[in-house]
């Protein structure tokens, strides 16, 4: 199979705009695409933040960060990842969205094209065989934040070609990550076993067991966790994690995986963590403070 040289980026979000942060710096020409100019720039805006900041604690030279912003595009334009060798998909966790996206583009890339979602709990068999190229279509589920986080989890399906799993795994290495192999089943390794971790923590608030701090330190400094459960949900997003706990749940039907019905009411009263201002924690006080949920 031929090298990478040109990578697509399909979202320009959080995860999208770094994910394509670290491909234009590993070297690949990249181009990401969105739905609308104002989430491009704002995706362009923290592309850029992203790298001065690198460069301000001098873990970048400023002229690779030149490089690196030099080798991206921005477009609206889907049919302008056409000539793309990897697409790498980082839109919201929507199954019907993604398929509608990934039949689209299996028109528009030519069969040489190799597919990757970087979804956290669907499975890939499920989006690759919406496809005609299921044997080209892998999985390569980033981390958040992306330039900081190594870890990649390079997933292949029962249709991954040979081929196509050892090219998607060069390709995470040469972006200066470090691949582990899942086996396509929903949450993969990390979510696999992290999302019940969370899950149970919010289940322990429900039923008096400590408080929202006392829990967070006691898996901080019992278990050497760099953050609490709770920071970690607000981190996320409550409305993230209750999305891709549902469709776990839906998947292996284990009641380990139900969203928590306390999970439930936050996310209804919009209670998302940091990206709405409050969840588990205030964050309209500094440091943020243990949210008075009524408890």
């Amino acid at each position: 199979m031929s090298p990478i040289t040109r990578v697509g980026v399909l979202g320009c979000g959080l995860m999208g705009s770094g994910i394509a942060q670290v491909a234009a710096s590993a070297g690949f020409s990249t181009i990401v695409r969105d739905v609308a100019e104002p989430l491009l720039e704002k995706g362009r805006t923290g592309i850029r933040k992203s790298l001065d900041k690198l460069v301000e604690k001098h873990k970048l030279e400023p002229a690779v960060r030149e490089a690196a912003l030099g080798r991206l595009s921005f477009t609206t334009d889907l049919a302008a990842l056409g000539d793309c060798d990897l697409v790498i998909e980082a839109v919201t966790e929507d199954l019907d969205l993604k398929l509608g996206l990934w039949r689209e583009l299996d028109r528009l890339c030519p069969a040489v094209t190799i597919f990757a979602s970087n979804t956290s709990s669907l499975t890939i068999t499920g989006m690759a065989t919406a496809t005609k190229r299921p044997d080209r279509f892998a999985g390569m589920h980033f981390f958040n934040p992306v330039p900081l986080m190594p870890l990649v989890e390079v997933v292949r399906a029962i249709t991954t070609s040979t081929g196509t799993f050892e090219t998607v795994l060069d390709a995470a290495r040469r972006m200066g990550k470090e691949p582990i192999v899942s086996r396509d089943r929903s949450g993969f390794i990390v979510n696999l076993l992290l999302v019940p971790f969370l899950l149970d923590a919010v289940r322990a608030l429900e039923r008096g067991v400590g408080s929202i701090g006392d829990i967070d330190r006691g898996m901080q400094l019992g278990c050497g966790h760099p953050m609490g459960p709770f920071t970690l949900l607000d981190f996320v997003g409550l409305d993230t994690t209750a999305r891709i706990a549902e469709i776990m749940f839906d998947e292996y039907r284990e009641p380990r995986y139900a969203p928590p019905p306390m999970l439930q009411r936050m996310v209804t009263a919009g209670l998302h963590g940091r990206k709405s201002g409050r969840g588990f924690y205030d964050y309209s006080f500094d440091p943020p403070r243990p949210s008075d949920l009524g408890l």
